[in-house]
């Protein structure tokens, strides 16, 4: 008999169990009479699934009207779900649905967080894990944040994963599990965000907030590897002097958003087009007092005026994410 005192069992988990003791073929059958969103549901719902007992699943099946006597332990069923899937749905239906489950799974690893901690906290927290893996991780971060990361580490190891940035192509479900275990020993807080990320476009995003010297150097690294991958991502770079083709609406607001010291070494670096297209879009007095300063500053080192077009370069990226301007060099739109 049923213990009638027992916690009630959602439908939702008992659906869960009785399809984990059932046969493969059984469980696939059953599978292709639900909706879509159900086979989500219940999916997920398995692979959630730890440690249960034969109690529970006793449970379960007598609401069912069936016998356990034969039924083993269960403890491990992701393998189990895709098997399922696989044979109710097809291999493409069920890995991209196997994908969007683990995914969900994974929303307490708390990858936001590493956001708001110091940069050199994060790359040391992170340095020692698989090439691959911190590629994926700093995908999921800022920017700004993973060059910061990026530029902590040895060049051999820079290089690497800034390869991996450009080459990746989406996170299967094993690695994203393997992501887990690692950030699950690590953080608890917000969710990953959506998996379908990294490429030449990232690997533009965060090259450009390197050095020029590390810059350089991993695109050498990468060329190495597929010189035509490093023309595209060469491509989808927004340096300094593509501020050129900024209309004189968007150098205004990126004006007001840049301290004048700054501006007057970032601008020690440029040419004379560029530096006319920013004094042009000033006041008279204002441009004067900018090649004044440029003038009387002597000298500037080469490290000094890259940190400075950076910074700037930081602030144009804002500004067109938020679709405040728009980045574009000649006919092609970069945002």
């Amino acid at each position: 008999m049923m213990d009638r005192t027992a916690k009630p069992m959602s439908g939702l988990r008992r659906a869960a169990l009785l399809l984990l003791v059932l046969e493969e073929e059984a469980a696939a059958e059953v599978f292709k009479h639900f909706t879509p969103t159900q086979i989500q549901k219940i999916s997920k719902e398995m692979t959630r699934l730890t440690d249960i007992s034969h109690t529970d699943i006793k449970a379960a099946l007598e609401l069912f009207h069936q016998d356990l006597a034969d039924t083993p332990a269960l403890d491990k069923y992701d393998d189990y779900v895709r098997s399922v899937l696989t044979k109710a749905l097809g291999s493409d239906r069920a890995n991209t649905l196997i994908e969007d489950v683990l995914e969900q799974k994974v929303g307490g690893i708390g990858i936001e967080a590493l956001n708001m901690m110091d940069i050199p906290e994060v790359a040391e927290m992170i340095k020692d894990e698989h090439p691959q893996i911190i590629a994926t991780i700093l995908i999921h971060l800022d920017r700004a944040q993973a060059a910061g990361v990026l530029e902590l580490f040895d060049e051999r190891l820079r290089n690497d994963v800034v390869l991996r940035v450009a080459t990746f192509t989406g996170v299967q479900p094993a690695a994203l599990q393997e992501l887990t275990e690692v950030l699950g020993g690590m953080l608890d807080g917000q969710s990953l965000k959506r998996s379908k990320m990294g490429g030449v476009r990232t690997a533009a995003e965060i090259l450009n907030l390197l050095s020029a010297g590390q810059e350089d150097t991993a695109l050498e690294n990468i060329r190495a590897y597929n010189d035509e991958l490093a023309q595209k991502i060469i491509d989808e770079m927004f340096l300094f002097e593509n501020l050129l083709d900024l209309d004189d609406r968007s150098i205004q607001i990126l004006l007001r958003q840049i301290e004048t010291s700054s501006l007057v070494v970032a601008l020690k670096g440029a040419a004379d087009d560029l530096v006319d297209k920013f004094l042009s879009n000033m006041s008279q007095r204002a441009a004067q007092l900018i090649r004044e300063e440029m003038e009387t500053r002597g000298p500037v080192r080469v490290s000094q005026v890259e940190t400075e077009q950076k910074a700037i370069l930081q602030i144009v990226r804002r500004l067109a994410d938020n679709g405040d301007i728009v980045l574009s060099s000649g006919d092609d739109a970069f945002i």
